[in-house]
């Protein structure tokens, strides 16, 4: 019987020990794991840019070797309303998490009171005469609640997975702000080249409608010559004018993003080679780690995660533990002749027995929150990997397609140059010389939209891999 105790009671400390270390009602937790491909897809048969220690990791857009971007992008930090707003919803998300740990900490207060009291004579055990006195009390409490079931520290772990999510909510509206603005600032430069490509086609134009207005007033060539020289150049200058107001747009965009007002701001006119440079793609397996709104999506599958442990523990009572102290008296000095008191306890539990199936559905509804931001997490790191081929596409198609069109841009400019020579030397009609002026014009065109979509593109893979390789 004396074993039979031992085993009995050792047991009993295992399982008491057990307990005051506590336990956590939480699903054990395990991320999703996501397959990633040896290489992206779309890099088959284009050589992509390799990581390399001289690229620009932190300040992507500085590759771009542009000061006007590199300012607008400091502006952008530093002025951003949009930012300003994730930053603010961020410091809201750490501010509760130090509120949910705090629970993790016994609750102290301390007070005092002062008051004149008298007390009837006819009270019991009373000698039937009436005493007044003062009293005075000073003293402090401490409630603390076991953490036995883990609803704190699961609170406080959903807490501090919703910080991290909001940290990763700023990364990702930081990365995003600066993709606007580069991608803005692209399309800006694209405009100003499309402008001067326009500048000098009317100029060129103006020329060729002076020959044939000359020609036609010397009876060589025809009205319909002249209206048709006309109409190339007018179509001309109304497409500055177009360009012109897809420009102000722009600039207007722009400074919504770095925190300007409109009608104070401007970019000057900068015609420039618009090169885009390179990105390094890195491994695909890298891409789970670098896009903040997958970290994002998995810290938030981790909080309802341990919110499941939070409900689970509604079914277990709830245990305190209150301790008082302090001193009283009611004549004399209060810290020389003082009446110390002290008490622990109340010790309570509580366990609610019967709540018509709330605390059950409670458990569901987070269990199926789980479920939700699981499939969202999945479906976030489907996307991820979606973007990051198109844009990998995007830059080597149109690597290619530039090098296409600017040859073709080059014969279309040489057939506009013989076409206007022979109209000269009265080979053809001017019908010739229009047609091939409109050609080349639009394939030239066609080569600054191309690379502007080019630079677009760069920018669109940094965003897409969460920033530079």
């Amino acid at each position: 019987m004396r074993a039979d105790r031992r085993i009995i009671g050792g047991a009993g400390m295992t399982l008491a020990a057990a307990l005051l270390a506590g336990c956590s009602m939480a699903p054990a937790y395990q991320p999703p794991q996501t397959s990633a491909p040896a290489e992206y897809k779309e890099v088959a048969g284009w050589t992509a840019a390799q990581p390399a220690d001289a690229t620009p990791r932190g300040n992507w857009w500085e590759a771009f070797n542009d000061p006007v971007l590199n300012d607008l992008e400091t502006r952008a930090e530093q002025a951003s309303p949009t930012l300003a707003a994730a930053l603010a919803r961020y410091d809201q998300a750490r501010a509760a998490a130090r509120v949910e740990n705090a629970d993790l900490f016994p609750q102290i207060s301390a007070g005092a009171d002062a008051g004149r009291r008298r007390v009837s004579g006819n009270r019991f055990q009373g000698n039937g005469s009436a005493v007044t006195y003062n009293d005075y009390v000073v003293g402090g409490s401490l409630d603390y609640e076991l953490d036995l079931w883990g609803r704190i520290r699961n609170s406080v772990k959903a807490a501090r997975a919703d910080a991290d999510a909001s940290n990763a909510d700023l990364a990702s509206a930081r990365l995003s702000l600066q993709a606007a603005v580069a991608d803005a600032y692209a399309r800006l430069r694209g405009l100003d080249a499309q402008a001067e490509l326009l500048h000098q086609t009317v100029e060129a134009f103006g020329k060729a409608y002076d020959l044939t207005d000359r020609r036609h007033k010397g009876g060589v060539s025809s009205g319909i010559d002249v209206n048709r020289a006309k109409t190339v150049l007018d179509n001309a200058k109304a497409d500055i004018s177009a360009i012109a107001n897809e420009r102000a747009a722009t600039e207007h965009e722009i400074a919504a993003l770095v925190g300007a007002i409109a009608s104070d701001f401007s970019i000057a006119a900068r015609t420039q080679p618009l090169a885009a440079p390179d990105v390094p793609t890195g491994a695909p397996s890298q891409l789970l780690e670098r896009r903040p709104d997958i970290a994002a999506a998995e810290r938030r599958m981790f909080a309802a995660n341990a919110r499941i442990g939070v409900a689970k523990a509604a079914f277990f009572p709830t245990l305190t533990l209150g301790l008082t102290g302090g001193w009283e008296t009611t004549h004399g000095d209060l810290f020389s002749t003082p009446n110390s008191f002290w008490g622990l306890g109340p010790a309570s539990a509580l366990l609610n027995l019967f709540d018509g199936g709330k605390r059950r559905a409670q458990v569901k509804m987070s269990r199926a929150e789980y479920e939700e931001l699981a499939a969202g997490y999945r479906d976030t790191v489907l996307t991820a990997f979606r973007q990051v081929e198109d844009a990998v596409a995007a830059n080597h198609h149109l690597s290619d397609q530039i090098g296409h069109q600017r040859s073709a841009a080059d014969a279309a400019q040489r057939t506009s140059d013989l076409a206007l020579t022979r109209y000269r030397d009265g080979a053809s009609d001017y019908l010739e010389v229009v047609t091939a002026q409109t050609d080349a014009l639009d394939a030239q065109r066609a080569v600054l939209i191309a690379q502007t979509q080019r630079m677009r593109a760069s920018v669109a893979l940094v965003k897409a891999l969460g920033g530079a390789a």
